[in-house]
């Protein structure tokens, strides 16, 4: 035990990273770091100080050279997902362009509830020198700048203006990436001479610390009264979102829905707390959901949402329950639990349903249990149809069903933005528990590799010998793809499919189906493009160090990937598809979006009236 009154004289950027190497957290009985390492792009707001401080850590907490701040950010997000949200990775960037680059990331992570660490250079404290370089002024403020916008996207936010505020500052930020409620980004700005100044710090704060996540016990009468309302069922549904996993509650959320026999529909965030073939998974929910579940979503008298934050493409913007149908809401977040005067169950997943199931009587009525598993057998035919390749165009839906049939049970699918997130949520047929990411939290382009690198990163501490495989659309790679060259310097493998249907078809298809022409979305269709072309996406993944092949159908997609998967090294499957045949068109619940009320033309205006003619099935509760 230290002395009390022993100190050591560290400077701030020291301190910083000794206490952060000194954080533990206990997983599945064994003790290892909380942070896992970090990612970093070093300039020259955090070069001198936080680099000569990080130099000595490598071991520790090793860091990953980055090649751009976003990317950094999505990276340290797929970490912290395939760790359930028990270890986290910490981004440093400099002062100004490269710390903004990062604010697109942090948004991200605050979206899907996921905690990440930033520790970011900043202006002088002094101002002696002002205006630095890459410095924003403010004629009327001189304390704003730049990383004040990350207080909108950040859980925890932070600027040291003297080296002992991080005595206390330090474990605010990781008690809010820790907590199951408030989980989410920690940023802490770090002005260039702050982060050298010393201080004699009390060798008490770099004592080694286990931490644990929380598990809040529900409070009883609210327990009692979902009970009731449970008892009371006639057409139960369960809602299964990624907060299930998070809580590590998958075994418990499976024994309740099998002792009461209840029907469970699973959200984006949710897909793989059930395999696909559980006789009580009717499939994910939704705008990108199924016929199944949407069927069962709009009969259901009494829904259990279990850890979701009920995002619109889950509720079909809130038309796809019954009006008059009664949610309780069981969530560790007050803030999602009490979503549209739901029946609030504030609480931890695991101990909330175990709680439920303890005194909870009721069975769900064979002729409701009937009506869901006669769906999901009809909706398992449209998707087995849907994946089969054969005389017809190539599709996205036809490459995830060529994978599905390939991968090991235990590899890790990932998916984020475009169109692909709603083939893989609908099409996907999942093998093991955990083993989907498909980011819609923020639906953010460019996540997929990126994502995928922080997630191949975190799987190599834990399944090595598993696969990380990214279905990425052409758009999606063109905005960010510079981790293919990461992934094969750091040789953390991934297998990467490049969907490429010439643009952004999935917008155009909205584009499309709102009435509206085809303009900007798809390469051909850019009127400020004289000569459309192609991408070589073969010729610039292998310049980055991949082994790249192109394929001309399912069939070769197939080949590729045992050839990929037999690989040690990065490898990049590009497929063209096609923009407008082979969509999914079965499953989706109504969405709203924006059309316009008055128009020159016929075919928006008619498209509008049709959108807007099932708003009549929205809920308007709050």
């Amino acid at each position: 035990m230290t002395n009390p009154d022993d100190t050591i004289r560290l400077t701030t950027a020291q301190a910083i990273i000794r206490w952060l190497s000194n954080q533990f957290i206990e997983v599945d009985g064994k003790e290892m770091r909380v942070c896992g390492g970090g990612f970093g792009i070093f300039g020259h707001g955090n070069v001198t100080c936080l680099g000569e401080a990080l130099y000595g850590v490598q071991d520790e907490l090793p860091l990953y050279r980055g090649q751009n701040e976003q990317s950094m950010g999505f990276a340290a997000a797929g970490y912290a997902k395939q760790w359930l949200r028990q270890r986290f990775m910490f981004c440093t960037a400099s002062a100004g362009p490269g710390t903004a680059n990062l604010l697109t990331a942090a948004a991200l992570a605050h979206a899907n509830r996921l905690p990440m660490l930033m520790l970011c250079g900043d202006t002088f404290i002094t101002r002696l020198p002002d205006p630095v370089l890459q410095q924003l002024e403010h004629y009327g403020d001189p304390t704003f700048g730049v990383n004040d916008a990350f207080k909108a996207v950040s859980r925890f936010w932070d600027r040291i203006t003297h080296p002992a505020q991080i005595i206390q500052s330090l474990p605010a930020a990781l008690a809010t990436m820790l907590d199951p409620a408030d989980c989410g980004p920690a940023f802490i700005g770090l002005p260039q001479d702050v982060q050298g100044w010393t201080y004699d710090y009390p060798a008490s704060f770099f004592e080694r610390r286990v931490h644990r996540i929380r598990r809040q016990t529900p409070d009883a009468a609210e327990i009692a009264d979902a009970i009731a309302l449970l008892n009371s069922a006639k057409r139960p549904m369960i809602i299964a979102g990624g907060g299930v996993q998070y809580s590590r509650a998958v075994l418990e959320l499976t024994a309740f829905a099998e002792a009461h026999q209840i029907p469970v529909v699973e959200t984006i965030a949710g897909r793989a707390n059930m395999v696909s073939d559980h006789p009580l998974n009717m499939g994910p929910i939704g705008v990108t959901g199924s016929d199944s579940a949407n069927a069962i979503a709009e009969k259901a008298d009494v829904i259990l949402a279990v850890g979701t934050r009920l995002q619109d493409f889950t509720t079909g913007s809130w038309t796809a329950f019954a009006k008059d149908a009664r949610i309780i809401g069981l969530n560790a977040a007050r803030h999602d639990a009490a979503k549209h005067m739901s029946l609030t169950v504030v609480g931890d997943a695991k101990l909330g349903l175990e709680a439920m199931s303890s005194t909870l009587t009721f069975t769900t009525p064979s002729s409701w249990l009937s009506f869901a598993k006669g769906e999901r057998v009809k909706w398992n035919a449209y998707v087995a149809d849907n994946v089969a390749h054969g005389n017809r165009p190539n599709s996205y839906a036809q490459a995830i069903g060529m994978v599905n049939d390939l991968c090991d049970p235990r590899d890790r699918i990932v998916a984020a933005a475009g169109g692909l997130p709603a083939e893989v949520t609908a099409n996907w047929r999942t093998l093991d528990i955990g083993t989907v990411d498909v980011e819609f939290g923020f639906s953010c382009m460019g996540y997929e590799i990126a994502g995928a690198w922080g997630a191949r990163i975190a799987q190599s501490e834990r399944e090595p010998e598993k696969d990380t495989i990214t279905f990425c659309g052409d758009g999606s790679y063109l905005m960010m793809n510079s981790d293919i060259y990461s992934s094969v310097l750091s040789r953390k493998k991934l297998i990467i499919m490049v969907l490429d249907n010439g643009g952004f078809a999935v917008i155009n298809k909205l584009q499309n189906n709102t009435g509206n022409e085809s303009f900007n979305n798809l390469i051909a269709d850019c009127p400020t493009v004289p000569e459309p072309f192609g991408v070589d996406f073969v010729a610039h993944a292998a310049a980055m160090g991949a082994v790249a092949e192109k394929v001309a159908n399912p069939s070769e997609l197939g080949e590729a990937f045992k050839r990929a998967k037999a690989s040690d090294t990065t490898s990049v499957i590009v497929m063209d598809v096609d923009a407008f045949e082979g969509w999914t068109t079965e499953g989706h619940t109504w969405w709203e979006v924006g059309t316009p009320h008055i128009t020159d033309s016929d075919r928006v205006r008619d498209a509008h009236v049709e959108w807007e003619s099932t708003r009549a099935k929205q809920r308007k509760g709050v």
